[in-house]
């Protein structure tokens, strides 16, 4: 444990390299590739944006998307982020490609570092993801881009965010949902399962209970961490100093995060609320529970 980075949320002192890596994602998610960043990159100082005020992402408009990470993307830049990673797979494909453009600091997604380790694990390979990343098709392209033999079926899961961030991960009810979108996979004879959301690693101990022992789980949180790292040693900007502690904010009541930040990062973080420029709160998809 990492002690020394949870003292506070002070800012950091922002130069080239001692500058902080921001991560943003819709909610909690983005604490699986959080986690990585501590295990990987120790050094670096973080600032973490859950837009859960918008939350879930993966039923929302190409349209929606571009326009959310445009806004978190000019606050992180604000906030002097020398990276920033997208810890959430549906902006990853319906917004990386356009925003790299237009953003002078170096933007990571997930997509591509999970295909390149899904090719690694296995020839037919099923995705779990959001409807918004499953009807992109993005995985499908990343991974025939760099295995065009490979076979691929991806699952649009619609109702496991709103259940992780309800945390009713021992729920019977989420032990259905889960077999529901597995068993057409599982029809196909996967032999890798990545998860297309950085929320499902959380409903791994659900997902060992379901998928044969032989299907292979791909996590793109630790390639595109991975990834991060190669990066900051091409640029030059790795910091080799004790980091300033990870800051947290979220658009929406901090209340909920902090409960399942608590429970999933073994600590309490300090979180605050913050407005983004024409940030339009809406109310988090609720869901009925089937008997």
């Amino acid at each position: 444990m990492l002690n020394h980075r949870f003292a506070g949320n002070e800012r950091p002192i922002v130069s080239p390299n001692s500058a902080p890596i921001g991560v943003f994602d819709s909610g909690v998610g983005g604490l699986t590739v959080l986690r990585e960043l501590y295990r990987q990159l120790p050094y670096e100082s973080i600032i973490y944006f859950g837009d859960t005020a918008r939350l879930p992402y993966g039923t929302r408009s190409q349209e929606q998307i571009l326009k959310f990470v445009r806004e978190i993307l000019h606050w992180m830049v604000q906030q002097g982020a020398k990276m920033v990673i997208m810890a959430c797979n549906t902006s990853s494909a319906l917004a990386l490609e356009t925003v790299r453009s237009e953003f002078n600091v170096p933007i990571l997604g997930l997509i591509l570092p999970g295909a390149r380790a899904a090719v690694q694990q296995g020839q037919r390979i099923g995705v779990i993801a959001t409807p918004a990343t499953a009807a992109s098709d993005a995985y499908r392209r990343a991974i025939l881009e760099v295995e065009p033999g490979t076979q691929v079926w991806q699952m649009g899961c619609p109702e496991f965010v709103p259940l992780i961030e309800q945390n009713r991960l021992e729920d019977p009810y989420t032990v259905s949902v889960a077999q529901k979108y597995l068993e057409p996979l599982l029809e196909r004879q996967i032999d890798t399962l990545i998860y297309g959301c950085t929320h499902y690693p959380y409903l791994a101990p659900v997902l060992h209970r379901i998928l044969p022992r032989s299907v292979k789980l791909v996590d793109p949180a630790v390639h595109v961490v991975a990834a991060a790292g190669q990066e900051l040693d091409l640029l030059g900007l790795k910091n080799l100093r004790p980091p300033m502690p990870t800051r947290f904010c979220v658009s929406g009541n901090p209340q909920p995060f902090i409960r399942l930040a608590s429970q999933w990062l073994g600590y309490a973080p300090i979180v605050e609320r913050i407005s983004l420029p024409e940030l339009v709160y809406q109310q988090p998809v609720e869901l009925e529970t089937v008997e």
